[in-house]
């Protein structure tokens, strides 16, 4: 119960509704299910801990729903059952055989964990495992071992559970037929959780790291935390902390292995990409069901760009990518109606568990048609369901939205000889990422009306004119911007923005970070040359957003983003070793003038 209290906490759902239901899947799972446990061993002698559960009604064949995790699914003990199988209370009753490990290290299960474990593409004896070697044993077990099956596999998991589903893609067992990695952890350096565009998320991989990374001698079944940790006012918390170098002297004392990891290596460099599971998505043989969230704080660029990699193969498989108005699994909660300011009209939890099941009720038991297209998305602003053969859409025209003086932002390029705006960026005062004051990180902050940012004096607001007709986005945005700075390094945070009529509310589409000194390569950063225009290009992720007619796009420009970003201070240094004296203020101009048009590509369609 604990768990599904923590999802009711994290989506804001009713408790009341959940509880209900909850109640009603809990009768359903010890009515219709035979739980029992096993260690699973694979090829190298490391047992996993695998919970089966199998429908009561022996007459007839099941196939099987494998999920796959570093968290722990199920209450332990075949006495024991968990309230739920899968989120999805349509596709638990229809009836699978539901299967869900512990993967290597973690929990019950033995072996050594390793955070995304790399993938081994040319295995050469019994000791080269990984995530899709063990995923083709446990497989290889159940086929043998659990009566009734069908012979059919599907896998799936949010978050942590989407990177193992991805993982058994390559050279996946022959009887894997459909797969959906959903939120997948993807590329921990260029845009899942551990860095944005070579910036570092410090406000969740430190309250993250501080339970889920202890170290563990042997099994077992609860990760105490690292330290005990009070913090009210997450803003003053972190700044207070100071550099970040100051995490372990003051709480992890070195024993958070993976937070050591991800601060050593703040470059592109082999650790990442050993990690980054895209290059080996070829020749992939079973269906992908992608699902992800456009509010999704963690991980957005997974979905995408897994979905992206995918399609850019030569695999004859079919690839589906489902999008929808979500936050970090919210597609789990029972409801969805409505995001901070957004009311979506409906329950678009329904719709989307009808997909999922309808996938993998076709792949697995050749039960009914599969008849949507390549890209279900869900556009807000307009508030609908759009389907596509392609993503992003064949109709999405590319255009160039201009920085212009006087804090405008127009279709058309500046055509004065000179221009620019100047500010001063300080590190010992960053600029917010919320106007909320509370301990964890701001589960709404994606669409978060943005006007706390926009009276700041080291943050540049760009807007239209009010709108004369709809504008449509659908795909990704690519910042270009000419800039300079006094220092040696800095950040740019770029937030495209829906001003709404009422009460000229900013309601944030799409914002995320990109740390200057990676402009020409994430692997061999470089300083800038203070004073000198440089210009700096990057991707936003994909929207899928209606600008109304009567609103306006605006666009704010800022070089800071914390605590939910670290602090860069502004001067070429290794952020991970640096002293609060490397931290230092810096004049920073944007140039908008005929040689240098800073602007934002946008997919506008037709």
């Amino acid at each position: 119960m604990n768990r599904i209290i923590v999802l009711v906490s994290l989506l804001g759902i009713s408790t009341l509704t959940v509880a209900q239901t909850v109640k009603e899947d809990s009768a359903f799972v010890r009515e219709n299910y035979v739980k029992m446990e096993r260690m699973i061993p694979m090829r190298d002698g490391v047992k996993l801990f695998t919970a089966i559960y199998t429908p009561k009604d022996q007459t007839k064949k099941y196939a099987l729903l494998m999920s796959r995790t570093p968290y722990s699914w199920s209450p332990y003990g075949e006495e024991k059952y968990p309230k739920i199988l899968r989120p999805n209370s349509q596709l638990m009753r229809e009836l699978y055989i539901f299967v869900s490990q512990d993967v290597r290290g973690r929990y019950m299960s033995e072996g050594e964990f390793k955070e995304m474990t790399p993938h081994i593409a040319n295995k050469k004896t019994k000791k080269d495992v990984d995530e899709s070697s063990d995923t083709f044993d446990t497989i290889e077990w159940l086929l043998k071992n659990v009566k009734n099956n069908n012979g059919r596999v599907g896998i799936s998991g949010i978050s942590y559970p989407g990177f193992y589903a991805t993982a058994a893609l390559p050279e996946s067992h022959p009887a894997v037929k459909a797969v959906s990695p959903q939120a997948p952890v993807t590329d921990e350096f260029q845009g899942d959780d551990a860095y944005h565009n070579g910036a570092f998320f410090l406000l969740d991989n430190f309250g993250f790291m501080n339970y889920f990374d202890h170290p563990r001698t042997s099994p077992w079944i609860k990760y105490p935390q690292l330290s005990a940790i009070t913090i009210s006012n997450a803003y003053d918390f972190f700044l207070e902390l100071g550099p970040i170098k100051n995490a372990n002297e003051r709480y992890f004392n070195k024993r958070s292995k993976i937070w050591n990891e991800y601060v050593e290596h703040n470059t592109y460099d082999e650790y990442w990409k050993a990690r980054n599971i895209r290059p080996h998505l070829k020749n992939i043989k079973p269906a992908v069901m992608v699902v992800g969230g456009w509010f999704d704080p963690e991980d957005l660029f997974g979905p995408l760009r897994t979905f992206e990699t995918l399609e850019s193969g030569k695999s004859l498989n079919k690839n589906y990518l489902i999008m929808g108005p979500w936050t970090h699994g919210a597609w789990a909660a029972k409801e969805w109606n409505k995001y901070v300011s957004y009311d979506f009209g409906s329950n678009v939890n329904t719709y989307y568990q009808e997909l999922e099941t309808s996938f993998f009720n076709f792949y697995l038991k050749d039960k009914g048609t599969l008849s949507q297209k390549k890209a279900v998305v869900f556009e807000t602003g307009s508030n609908q369901w759009k389907s596509f053969e392609t993503w992003p859409p064949k109709d999405a025209q590319l255009q160039k939205i201009y920085l212009q003086d006087n804090g405008k932002l127009s279709f058309t390029s500046p055509d004065r000889e000179k221009g620019f705006d100047e500010y001063v960026s300080d590190p010992s005062r960053p600029v917010p990422y919320t106007d909320k004051y509370q301990a964890f990180r701001d589960r709404d902050y994606m669409a978060l009306d943005q006007r706390f940012a926009a009276t700041r004096s080291d943050v540049m607001v760009y807007k239209t004119e009010v709108l004369e007709q709809d504008i449509t986005l659908n795909g990704p945005l690519t910042v270009d911007f000419f800039v300079s700075t006094s220092g040696t390094d800095l950040d740019l945070v770029v937030k495209v923005i829906d001003v709404l009529p009422e009460w000229d509310v900013q309601q944030l589409v799409r914002g995320d970070v990109f740390r200057g000194k990676f402009r020409t390569s994430y692997e061999k950063p470089e300083p800038f040359v203070p004073g000198q225009t440089t210009e700096v290009k990057f991707a936003l992720n994909d929207v899928a957003h209606t600008f109304k007619k009567g609103h306006r796009i605006m666009i704010h420009i800022q070089n800071s983003w914390f605590p939910l970003v670290d602090r860069n201070p502004q001067k070429f240094v290794d952020i991970g070793k640096a002293d609060e004296t490397d931290f230092q203020k810096a004049t920073q101009r944007l140039y908008r003038d005929r040689d240098h048009a800073s602007h934002i590509v946008l997919p506008v369609m037709k």
